[in-house]
Protein backbone atom coordinates (compact mmCIF):
# COMPACT_ATOMS: atom_id res chain seq x y z
CA UNK A 1 0.00 0.00 0.00
CA UNK A 2 2.71 2.67 1.39
CA UNK A 3 4.94 1.63 -1.93
CA UNK A 4 1.71 2.01 -4.35
CA UNK A 5 1.66 5.85 -3.09
CA UNK A 6 5.14 6.65 -3.29
CA UNK A 7 4.84 5.44 -7.19
CA UNK A 8 5.05 8.68 -9.32
CA UNK A 9 2.63 7.00 -11.80
CA UNK A 10 -0.23 8.04 -9.80
CA UNK A 11 0.02 11.53 -10.36
CA UNK A 12 -1.36 10.87 -13.90
CA UNK A 13 -3.31 8.82 -13.45
CA UNK A 14 -5.02 11.14 -10.92
CA UNK A 15 -5.76 13.44 -13.60
CA UNK A 16 -7.27 11.27 -15.67
CA UNK A 17 -9.87 10.21 -13.32
CA UNK A 18 -10.30 14.22 -12.57
CA UNK A 19 -11.21 14.30 -15.81
CA UNK A 20 -13.31 11.46 -16.30
CA UNK A 21 -14.92 12.16 -12.92
CA UNK A 22 -16.54 15.51 -14.65
CA UNK A 23 -14.02 18.12 -12.81
CA UNK A 24 -13.08 20.76 -14.60
CA UNK A 25 -8.76 20.24 -14.80
CA UNK A 26 -8.54 24.12 -15.49
CA UNK A 27 -9.45 24.76 -11.66
CA UNK A 28 -6.54 22.32 -10.93
CA UNK A 29 -3.63 24.23 -8.96
CA UNK A 30 -0.16 22.17 -9.91
CA UNK A 31 1.48 23.62 -7.02
CA UNK A 32 -1.55 22.85 -4.34
CA UNK A 33 -1.46 19.23 -5.63
CA UNK A 34 2.38 18.96 -5.17
CA UNK A 35 1.95 19.99 -1.36
CA UNK A 36 -1.36 17.36 -0.91
CA UNK A 37 0.98 14.73 -2.86
CA UNK A 38 3.82 15.20 -0.27
CA UNK A 39 1.76 15.16 2.38
CA UNK A 40 -0.39 12.03 1.91
CA UNK A 41 3.64 10.23 2.22
CA UNK A 42 3.38 10.61 5.59
CA UNK A 43 1.87 7.61 7.34
CA UNK A 44 2.16 5.47 10.34
CA UNK A 45 5.11 3.27 8.56
CA UNK A 46 6.74 6.29 7.74
CA UNK A 47 6.03 9.69 9.83
CA UNK A 48 9.44 11.43 8.81
CA UNK A 49 11.08 12.25 5.57
CA UNK A 50 14.01 13.94 4.31
CA UNK A 51 13.65 16.15 0.97
CA UNK A 52 15.82 14.39 -0.77
CA UNK A 53 13.44 11.10 -0.30
CA UNK A 54 10.21 12.81 -0.92
CA UNK A 55 11.93 13.70 -4.37
CA UNK A 56 12.38 9.89 -4.99
CA UNK A 57 9.09 8.82 -3.56
CA UNK A 58 7.01 11.53 -5.35
CA UNK A 59 8.82 11.75 -8.47
CA UNK A 60 9.11 15.21 -8.25
CA UNK A 61 11.85 17.44 -9.10
CA UNK A 62 14.39 17.67 -6.05
CA UNK A 63 14.13 22.38 -6.24
CA UNK A 64 10.15 21.60 -6.80
CA UNK A 65 10.04 18.96 -3.63
CA UNK A 66 12.08 21.87 -1.31
CA UNK A 67 10.12 24.98 -2.25
CA UNK A 68 7.57 23.05 -1.39
CA UNK A 69 8.65 21.86 1.70
CA UNK A 70 9.76 25.33 2.93
CA UNK A 71 6.21 26.36 2.39
CA UNK A 72 4.38 23.73 4.24
CA UNK A 73 7.13 24.29 7.02
CA UNK A 74 6.00 28.14 7.10
CA UNK A 75 2.78 27.77 7.68
CA UNK A 76 2.89 25.21 9.94
CA UNK A 77 2.03 21.95 7.97
CA UNK A 78 5.35 20.53 8.33
CA UNK A 79 8.01 20.46 11.52
CA UNK A 80 11.88 20.39 10.83
CA UNK A 81 13.02 18.53 13.03
CA UNK A 82 16.84 18.61 14.61
CA UNK A 83 18.05 15.69 12.38
CA UNK A 84 17.31 17.23 9.36
CA UNK A 85 14.04 15.10 8.48
CA UNK A 86 10.46 16.64 8.29
CA UNK A 87 7.33 15.41 10.07
CA UNK A 88 3.45 16.89 10.27
CA UNK A 89 2.73 19.37 11.86
CA UNK A 90 0.25 21.11 14.28
CA UNK A 91 -1.77 22.55 11.41
CA UNK A 92 -2.14 19.00 9.88
CA UNK A 93 -3.22 17.05 13.27
CA UNK A 94 -5.77 20.54 13.47
CA UNK A 95 -7.35 19.70 10.21
CA UNK A 96 -7.17 15.99 10.77
CA UNK A 97 -9.30 16.57 13.42
CA UNK A 98 -11.42 18.30 12.48
CA UNK A 99 -12.48 16.39 9.71
CA UNK A 100 -12.68 13.27 12.75
CA UNK A 101 -15.28 15.57 14.57
CA UNK A 102 -17.37 16.74 11.54
CA UNK A 103 -17.95 12.69 10.30
CA UNK A 104 -18.84 12.35 13.94
CA UNK A 105 -21.02 15.08 13.79
CA UNK A 106 -22.62 13.68 10.88
CA UNK A 107 -23.14 9.91 11.51
CA UNK A 108 -25.12 11.99 15.17
CA UNK A 109 -27.29 14.49 13.24
CA UNK A 110 -28.24 12.44 10.45
CA UNK A 111 -30.94 11.46 12.11
CA UNK A 112 -32.05 14.09 13.96
CA UNK A 113 -32.15 16.30 10.47
CA UNK A 114 -33.93 13.84 8.36
CA UNK A 115 -37.22 13.69 10.90
CA UNK A 116 -37.01 17.18 11.15
CA UNK A 117 -36.89 17.57 7.07
CA UNK A 118 -39.82 14.99 7.03
CA UNK A 119 -41.84 17.44 9.54
CA UNK A 120 -41.09 20.62 7.81
CA UNK A 121 -41.17 19.13 4.26
CA UNK A 122 -38.55 21.30 3.51
CA UNK A 123 -34.73 21.29 2.66
CA UNK A 124 -32.97 20.70 5.78
CA UNK A 125 -28.61 21.93 6.07
CA UNK A 126 -25.97 21.21 8.51
CA UNK A 127 -22.66 23.34 8.00
CA UNK A 128 -19.53 24.28 9.51
CA UNK A 129 -17.74 27.70 9.41
CA UNK A 130 -14.47 27.17 7.63
CA UNK A 131 -12.68 30.94 6.84
CA UNK A 132 -15.40 33.58 5.44
CA UNK A 133 -17.41 30.41 4.45
CA UNK A 134 -19.74 28.08 5.32
CA UNK A 135 -19.44 24.27 4.62
CA UNK A 136 -22.26 22.10 4.15
CA UNK A 137 -21.38 18.74 5.25
CA UNK A 138 -25.11 17.24 5.24
CA UNK A 139 -27.98 18.64 2.64
CA UNK A 140 -31.49 16.80 2.88
CA UNK A 141 -33.36 18.75 -0.13
CA UNK A 142 -36.75 18.64 -0.22
CA UNK A 143 -37.94 21.23 -1.92
CA UNK A 144 -37.21 23.02 -5.13
CA UNK A 145 -35.16 26.00 -4.25
CA UNK A 146 -33.46 28.17 -6.01
CA UNK A 147 -29.87 27.39 -5.06
CA UNK A 148 -30.65 23.87 -6.22
CA UNK A 149 -26.87 23.21 -6.94
CA UNK A 150 -25.48 23.06 -3.54
CA UNK A 151 -24.78 19.87 -2.22
CA UNK A 152 -22.31 18.46 0.00
CA UNK A 153 -19.25 19.70 0.28
CA UNK A 154 -20.11 23.03 -1.18
CA UNK A 155 -19.36 26.63 0.04
CA UNK A 156 -21.00 29.85 0.38
CA UNK A 157 -20.12 33.09 1.51
CA UNK A 158 -20.92 33.42 5.64
CA UNK A 159 -21.66 36.54 5.38
CA UNK A 160 -25.12 35.52 3.31
CA UNK A 161 -26.26 32.50 4.92
CA UNK A 162 -28.43 31.94 8.11
CA UNK A 163 -25.75 29.31 9.22
CA UNK A 164 -23.05 31.49 8.09
CA UNK A 165 -24.22 34.87 10.31
CA UNK A 166 -24.94 32.47 13.21
CA UNK A 167 -21.61 31.17 13.42
CA UNK A 168 -19.86 34.92 12.74
CA UNK A 169 -22.27 36.26 15.94
CA UNK A 170 -20.25 33.53 18.00
CA UNK A 171 -17.16 34.77 16.98
CA UNK A 172 -15.25 37.46 19.52
CA UNK A 173 -14.45 41.10 17.18
CA UNK A 174 -10.62 40.69 16.74
CA UNK A 175 -11.38 36.83 14.72
CA UNK A 176 -14.30 38.70 13.35
CA UNK A 177 -12.67 41.19 11.95
CA UNK A 178 -9.59 38.77 11.00
CA UNK A 179 -12.10 36.39 8.78
CA UNK A 180 -14.67 39.20 7.32
CA UNK A 181 -12.82 41.78 4.80
CA UNK A 182 -14.15 42.99 2.04
CA UNK A 183 -13.93 40.37 -0.42
CA UNK A 184 -15.67 38.27 1.92
CA UNK A 185 -18.94 39.93 0.00
CA UNK A 186 -19.24 39.11 -3.11
CA UNK A 187 -20.77 40.69 -6.18
CA UNK A 188 -23.64 38.01 -6.69
CA UNK A 189 -26.01 37.93 -3.58
CA UNK A 190 -29.66 38.72 -3.31
CA UNK A 191 -31.71 41.74 -3.05
CA UNK A 192 -31.27 42.04 0.66
CA UNK A 193 -27.62 41.61 1.47
CA UNK A 194 -25.18 43.00 3.68
CA UNK A 195 -22.26 44.60 1.71
CA UNK A 196 -19.96 45.26 4.19
CA UNK A 197 -19.01 44.17 7.81
CA UNK A 198 -20.02 47.42 9.90
CA UNK A 199 -23.53 46.72 8.29
CA UNK A 200 -23.77 43.47 9.36
CA UNK A 201 -22.37 43.77 12.72
CA UNK A 202 -25.69 44.97 14.37
CA UNK A 203 -27.23 41.85 13.08
CA UNK A 204 -24.75 39.45 14.43
CA UNK A 205 -25.87 41.20 17.86
CA UNK A 206 -29.22 40.28 17.62
CA UNK A 207 -28.28 37.42 16.34
CA UNK A 208 -26.47 36.77 19.70
CA UNK A 209 -28.75 37.64 21.74
CA UNK A 210 -31.92 35.64 20.53
CA UNK A 211 -29.84 32.53 19.68
CA UNK A 212 -30.99 32.28 15.54
CA UNK A 213 -30.28 33.81 12.55
CA UNK A 214 -32.40 34.34 9.61
CA UNK A 215 -31.42 34.85 5.86
CA UNK A 216 -34.37 36.95 4.05
CA UNK A 217 -33.31 37.09 0.01
CA UNK A 218 -29.91 37.77 1.38
CA UNK A 219 -27.80 34.87 -0.61
CA UNK A 220 -30.43 34.63 -3.53
CA UNK A 221 -33.50 36.18 -4.25
CA UNK A 222 -36.36 33.66 -3.69
CA UNK A 223 -34.62 32.23 -0.97
CA UNK A 224 -35.34 32.75 3.08
CA UNK A 225 -34.16 30.34 5.98
CA UNK A 226 -33.73 29.86 9.37
CA UNK A 227 -30.44 28.65 11.44
CA UNK A 228 -30.20 27.32 14.93
CA UNK A 229 -26.77 26.93 16.45
CA UNK A 230 -25.01 23.25 17.08
CA UNK A 231 -23.27 23.60 20.55
CA UNK A 232 -20.06 21.64 21.99
CA UNK A 233 -18.07 22.77 25.20
CA UNK A 234 -18.60 26.08 26.78
CA UNK A 235 -21.47 26.54 24.61
CA UNK A 236 -19.23 27.60 22.02
CA UNK A 237 -21.41 27.16 18.07
CA UNK A 238 -19.51 23.94 16.33
CA UNK A 239 -21.94 23.75 13.49
CA UNK A 240 -25.52 24.92 12.71
CA UNK A 241 -28.47 23.58 10.81
CA UNK A 242 -31.05 25.23 9.00
CA UNK A 243 -34.39 24.86 7.19
CA UNK A 244 -34.55 26.38 3.75
CA UNK A 245 -37.44 27.31 2.21
CA UNK A 246 -39.26 29.48 -0.65
CA UNK A 247 -40.14 33.18 0.11
CA UNK A 248 -42.90 32.87 -2.22
CA UNK A 249 -44.53 30.19 0.10
CA UNK A 250 -43.17 31.11 3.45
CA UNK A 251 -43.58 34.92 4.98
CA UNK A 252 -40.45 35.80 7.39
CA UNK A 253 -43.21 36.16 10.54
CA UNK A 254 -44.74 32.50 9.42
CA UNK A 255 -40.41 30.85 9.55
CA UNK A 256 -40.47 32.10 13.11
CA UNK A 257 -43.65 31.37 14.10
CA UNK A 258 -43.55 27.69 12.07
CA UNK A 259 -40.00 26.71 11.61
CA UNK A 260 -38.07 27.72 14.49
CA UNK A 261 -39.26 26.20 17.41
CA UNK A 262 -39.26 22.70 15.85
CA UNK A 263 -35.52 23.69 14.23
CA UNK A 264 -34.39 24.76 17.65
CA UNK A 265 -35.81 22.02 19.40
CA UNK A 266 -33.59 19.76 16.88
CA UNK A 267 -31.06 21.97 17.49
CA UNK A 268 -30.79 21.24 21.17
CA UNK A 269 -31.14 17.35 20.57
CA UNK A 270 -28.13 16.88 18.31
CA UNK A 271 -26.17 19.25 20.85
CA UNK A 272 -26.89 16.87 23.64
CA UNK A 273 -25.70 14.22 21.48
CA UNK A 274 -22.57 15.52 20.45
CA UNK A 275 -21.59 16.43 24.30
CA UNK A 276 -22.48 12.83 25.26
CA UNK A 277 -20.79 11.63 21.84
CA UNK A 278 -23.37 8.75 21.52
CA UNK A 279 -26.67 8.16 19.84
Amino acid sequence: MAASRRNPAPDAASRAGTQAGGDKPEYRVEALAKGLRLLSLFDEQRPTWRVSDLAVASGLPMPTVYRVVMTLTAEGYLDHLPGGEYRPGVRTLTLGGAALRSLDLVALATPKLQRLGEATGETVNLAVLTGDRVLYLVRLRNADLVTANIQVGSTLPAVHTSIGKLMLADLGEAELGDRITETSFPGQHGPNAKVSLDELRQELTQIREQGWALQDEELAHGLRSVAGPITGAGDRVIAGVNVAVQARDWSTQRIVRELKPVLLATCAEISQLAASGSA
